[in-house]
């Protein structure tokens, strides 16, 4: 659409526009099936979206040709009927050698010639060609003789030879022209169009949150007022996709009387991973999705705050050890009691005790 807006489309972008109307029907068909069963507010917006009456795929239908070529430049691209000038300049540039042998028996009949020819080559162009015993009608125009034949012209055939030598040129700026009336024509269904995108978006993403919560056994999350993260047999999800054996679930519990774990271990010992789980679960709760454990209960998490691995800024003059208390400040001054802080890894490079 932006491409539309911009003049820059091409002729295939405009073919996928048209595809993906096309199926829209089939889509609000689906989608009022669902809303009957489930009374979702926002699935009834987006259902009006998407029935907002567009004429674009019909438009495009008429005005861009199947399997259109990838750009504008050797044409080819607007359909056949929608533009009867372009119509005629293709006939002319295409059906030359049918008009030549319809003349020709023509020409043959009017002056008795049996040997009579009209062809064409790119030095001279359009010709009539006799044997040089044959007294030509007074009309032909010579126009080059040859060993044993001559070649001659009229004004019907120079008209058709002008016609046919400029009709290419002229479909291509033809076309040209339609092409950019096109994407004009686009432009003022650009908002509704917009409008439809963002609601097919939309459900694109909801519908990976179903296909993902009931491919990997994901379960709904319950959203509480009460402080605190409670997760049964929580998982990774994207480390469960990769590996191949069972990934071994663990709980995370936080709450009032609990609100900081300390996590130790050797390393490859799971600890990243088992941090990063938890966050992960936290985001998915809140933008809607069903989660990779057994139970997930959360309160109020407004911010997610991370602090991961060891990296320096030495052209600054700030070593691994600065970069961490930096960063850690900047989570001490913004963080709030609701907020979830993931600290993996800090103090790196310190004695022990600097280190704790």
């Amino acid at each position: 659409l932006t491409r539309i807006l911009l003049g820059s489309a091409q002729p295939r972008e405009l073919e996928r526009l048209r595809l993906s109307l096309e199926r829209l029907p089939e889509l609000v068909t689906l989608l009022q099936g669902v809303n009957e069963r489930i009374d979702s507010i926002p699935l009834s917006s987006t259902l009006a979206t998407l029935q907002q009456p567009v004429t674009a795929d019909r438009f495009l239908e008429q005005a861009i040709c199947e399997n259109p070529p990838v750009v504008l430049r050797d044409g080819g691209v607007i359909a056949e009927g929608f533009d009867a000038e372009l119509d005629e300049l293709r006939s002319l540039s295409g059906d030359a050698s049918d008009y030549l042998a319809q003349m020709e028996q023509r020409e043959k009949e009017a002056t008795g010639i049996s040997s009579l020819k009209v062809g064409y080559n790119r030095v001279h162009g359009f010709y009539i060609e006799t044997n040089r015993q044959s007294e030509p009608p007074a009309h032909y125009i010579r126009r080059q003789t040859l060993k044993s034949t001559e070649r001659y012209i009229t004004p019907e055939l120079k008209e058709h030879e002008d016609k046919v030598l400029g009709a290419r040129e002229k479909a291509l700026a033809r076309e040209r022209e339609l092409y950019a009336g096109v994407l004009d024509t686009l432009k003022q269904e650009l908002n509704t169009l917009r409008n439809i995108a963002q609601s097919v978006a939309e459900l694109d993403v909801l519908n990976s949150f179903a296909r993902i919560a009931v491919e990997h056994d994901w379960r709904r999350p319950e959203l509480t007022e009460q402080t605190g993260i409670r997760i049964d047999e929580g998982r990774h999800p994207v480390i469960e996709a990769l590996i191949d054996e069972p990934f071994v679930a663990n709980p995370t519990h936080l709450d009032e009387r609990c609100r900081m774990l300390l996590i130790t271990g050797p390393n490859m010992g799971g600890k990243s991973t088992y941090m990063r789980q938890t966050a992960l679960i936290v985001l998915l709760a809140h933008i809607g999705s069903y989660v990779p454990a057994e139970r997930c209960e959360l309160g109020p998490v407004d911010r997610i705050f991370t602090r991961i691995g060891a990296s320096d800024d030495l052209a600054s003059g700030r070593s691994t050890f600065m970069v961490e208390m930096t960063e850690a400040a900047d989570i001490l001054h913004n963080a709030t009691t609701d907020s979830l802080v993931l600290m993996d890894e800090i103090g790196r490079g310190t004695s022990t005790y600097d280190g704790l």
